[in-house]
């Protein structure tokens, strides 16, 4: 009975190896295992006679069976491989033409935020960061804007703890920068700040700014109309004029919005302009004597300016975009859009 087995299991491995090497499709190799290593397969039928076998009898054969499965599976698994092979090396056509490449390309934030660190640069100005998760006393205290103030309802803030929130504007770069360094300073504050605004076309729960600061002795307002006229030029073009509207902001005095001339219909009245013919782009003032005060600056001995503009709205002015969502979306349709500004 065990030779009878033994010759059997012999067959079945013979007759699996020679079906397996002359398969030449994946579905057949496949169908070959099936049918010799599974439930119902020649090699279980084969195993059906072990009952009638004593113990040693059945610790052979079963030894045998398990020799002859792993063989059978062993040669559908390399010629798998070899048919997988061969059909990848027949479909491939070396004169076919080649799939392109996908190339990325700069966000278009990334695009504005680096055209307007080249302009300001270019007037002197260093580049300068700081932590997105502040303090209460940087984000507002330090800025002339104490507990309770009425200002602070001006922004929504994400709060941490009591003490402790996501920065809601990059004027807490200042701060930093005006405690570690003394004046003369110029320097610019580009990063992201977040606010716990309602999502919309024109509003984002996170978005950029990018702050400038020039402390000096004898710095005016002349100064600051200066700098923003000549940025507007730099940036805008020659022919685009601002205007400078009366504001407030708690951290300079006096304060002002920055309008400059609708380059998208040139003046003469448009929806993105609200038919106006102006655009505003920022907000500025000459530093507060309290900031000064804050951070241990005499403001009698020295003076000085900022100002603050949103990357987004500039891209969006720039790019004639209509929705602030789509910068954060990573939609490729809007993106591709900007491989070849």
């Amino acid at each position: 009975m065990t030779q009878s087995i033994s010759e059997k299991l012999e067959t079945v491995r013979q007759q699996a190896l020679a079906e397996i090497a002359a398969a030449s499709a994946e579905g057949q190799l496949y169908q070959l295992k099936s049918r010799y290593t599974g439930k119902k397969s020649d090699l279980s039928a084969v195993l059906a006679d072990l009952g009638a076998l004593s113990i040693d009898e059945k610790r052979q054969i079963g030894g045998l069976a398990n020799t002859v499965k792993t063989d059978v599976l062993q040669a559908i698994e390399d010629r798998l491989s070899q048919v997988v092979q061969s059909t990848a090396a027949a479909s491939f056509d070396a004169t076919a033409p080649g799939i392109p490449c996908v190339v990325g390309s700069q966000h278009p934030l990334t695009m504005v935020l680096d055209e307007l660190k080249d302009v300001f640069g270019k007037m002197g100005f260093a580049v300068a960061e700081g932590p997105e998760v502040e303090t209460d006393y940087y984000n507002f205290e330090a800025l002339n804007t104490p507990k309770h103030h009425p200002a602070r309802d001006m922004q929504d803030t994400f709060y941490v703890s009591d003490e402790v929130l996501l920065r809601t504007h990059t004027s807490p770069v200042q701060v930093r920068l005006m405690e570690k360094q003394k004046p003369p300073i110029r320097a610019i504050m580009p990063g992201r700040v977040y606010r716990n605004e309602e999502i919309s076309a024109r509003s984002y729960c996170l978005f950029h700014q990018m702050e400038g600061l020039y402390i000096d002795a004898h710095v005016t307002f002349a100064d600051l109309k200066g700098t923003i006229d000549a940025f507007v030029r730099n940036y805008f073009g020659n022919s685009v004029k601002s205007k400078f509207r009366p504001s407030f902001f708690p951290f300079t005095e006096p304060s002002a919005e920055v309008d400059i001339q609708c380059f998208l219909c040139n003046s003469k009245g448009c929806p993105v302009c609200k038919r106006t013919g102006w655009l505003e782009i920022m907000g500025c003032g000459m530093v507060d004597p309290n900031v000064f005060n804050a951070v241990g600056i005499n403001p009698d001995e020295w003076s000085g300016f900022a100002f603050g503009m949103g990357i987004e709205r500039i891209a969006m002015l720039k790019y004639d975009v209509t929705d602030i969502r789509l910068f954060f979306e990573n939609d490729l349709r809007f993106l591709e859009q900007f491989k070849h500004v």
